[in-house]
């Protein structure tokens, strides 16, 4: 009896941390951007999305803010998809979540550090940086095994907070 309880509290526990799961906020700064036409093409791309509250954009640095709606599953995949349909490139992707977030078997640690109440995050994969700064990481994250395999499906992950 003990063990049928003991399943059904992970059970509820298991699925309560994957409905909290969620990125609460996107920072996105997007290279080949010449004008403010460009920017707005990312703009357009980025406000499509049904999960999206808000975006700021910073003209200066060409940065894209998203605010997402409470209780979303997205990935970061999303984000450079929708980057790459207005004709650009992410050169960094930093993104505020919920820390049960991480427990997603597709974020991959690099680094050791720790969260509580929100963490934030740098997506370190190739296609979520640039070009010249993914072969940096390339040589320091050469004992990661997955690193180098450029598996669309995992993000490898760096704790800013």
């Amino acid at each position: 009896m003990k063990k049928v309880y003991l399943m059904i509290a992970s059970m509820v526990l298991m699925f309560s941390i994957k409905s909290n799961a969620q990125i609460i906020k996107a920072e996105i700064r997007a290279t080949g951007l010449t004008c403010s036409m460009c920017s707005n093409a990312i703009n357009k791309q980025l406000k499509s999305m049904t999960e999206v509250v808000n975006v700021e954009t910073d003209l200066n640095t060409n940065t894209f803010t998203v605010t997402l709606k409470e209780g979303n599953d997205l990935s970061p995949k999303v984000f450079k998809e929708k980057v790459e349909k207005a004709g650009f490139f992410i050169g960094s992707l930093v993104i505020t979540a919920k820390p049960e977030t991480l427990t997603k078997t597709s974020y991959i640690l690099v680094n050791d550090k720790k969260a509580i109440h929100q963490v934030q995050f740098q997506v370190v994969d190739k296609g979520y940086v640039t070009e010249k700064e993914f072969k940096k990481l390339s040589k320091s994250y050469k004992n990661i095994d997955t690193y180098a395999l450029n598996n669309e499906d995992d993000f490898h992950i760096k704790i800013i907070n």
